[in-house]
């Protein structure tokens, strides 16, 4: 009896969404859903377009090896996609970040992902976006990005989605939190590391940041078939000032041999959605 009522709870479960059923932006590029962009602030790389993905979903759902949760400093959960995280993988998560002695802001720790269909969770604390101090606040969001790939190729995984990091209650304006993320990911995939990872998912929930990452992604990742060279010295300029980094590029961990190189975009469906509360990042 007792266990008809927990299969009963646990069948509320969002529904899964597995790798292959997420489009790379390769794939967005060739369907028309991204279009090439007028200004391009990295040359082109075809590997990149198979290995980032964009998808509008519910992050708790994807069957990948890593889903980056949007912390507080803590730990021990709170709001947003942090709190949904932590309700999704049950008690046992929140068991496990009570022995991790909290997280500095912009650094990151893993976890077991528990019943969730990921594997592992990588929690990273965002920084509280503030005027006074965009540069600073820049340099934490990026390494938040940093230490979340980097945790993920000492732990020999092959798949990452972050979630808008900091533009929930952390009040960091979407378009240049996304410049941050899009240039750091970009920059990683360059890297002598970054075939490491095969996909590199960013996951949106609302309609107005999917819209944002849309723009921004050709940007980042030109499709070669439009390309032109970027301007020398062009960077992720935008005309909020937080959207500049100065952090040194990611250090390759020194253990690891590059895995092949593959990656990710795609929206969830609308009955999932629809039946979703939207967890925002903090």
């Amino acid at each position: 009896m007792s266990g008809s009522a927990s299969d009963s709870s646990d069948a509320e479960e969002v529904m899964i969404v597995r790798l292959a059923d997420i489009r790379t932006i390769g794939q967005a590029f060739q369907s028309g859903v991204l279009k090439a962009a007028a200004k391009q602030r990295h040359a082109p790389n075809a590997a990149c377009l198979d290995q980032i993905s964009l998808f509008q979903g519910d992050i708790t759902g994807l069957q990948v090896d890593s889903i980056v949760n949007a912390a507080n400093r803590s730990l021990l959960g709170g709001g947003g996609v942090d709190g949904a995280i932590h309700a999704a993988a049950g008690p046992e998560l929140y068991e496990e970040c009570k022995g991790l002695g909290g997280c500095e802001t912009g650094e990151s720790k893993i976890t077991a992902a528990y019943k969730l269909p990921s594997k592992h969770i990588i929690h990273t604390v965002g920084p509280v976006y503030s005027r006074g101090d965009v540069e600073t606040r820049a340099q934490q969001l990026e390494s938040c990005y940093r230490t979340s790939l980097n945790l993920a190729i000492e732990n020999s995984l092959k798949h990452i989605a972050f979630p808008s990091i900091s533009t929930g209650i952390y009040g960091y304006p979407i378009e240049a939190a996304t410049h941050i993320a899009l240039d750091l990911v970009r920059r990683f995939c360059d890297s002598d590391v970054g075939s490491k990872l095969d996909r590199v998912i960013f996951v949106v929930w609302s309609n107005k940041d999917k819209e944002v990452y849309e723009t921004l992604i050709p940007e980042y990742f030109p499709c070669p078939e439009s390309s032109q060279e970027p301007p020398p010295g062009d960077g992720p300029t935008t005309d909020d000032p937080s959207a500049k980094t100065t952090e040194p590029p990611l250090e390759a961990p020194v253990s690891e041999q590059p895995p092949p190189s593959s990656v990710a975009v795609e929206t969830e469906p609308a009955t999932q959605a629809a039946e979703t509360k939207a967890p925002k990042a903090p």
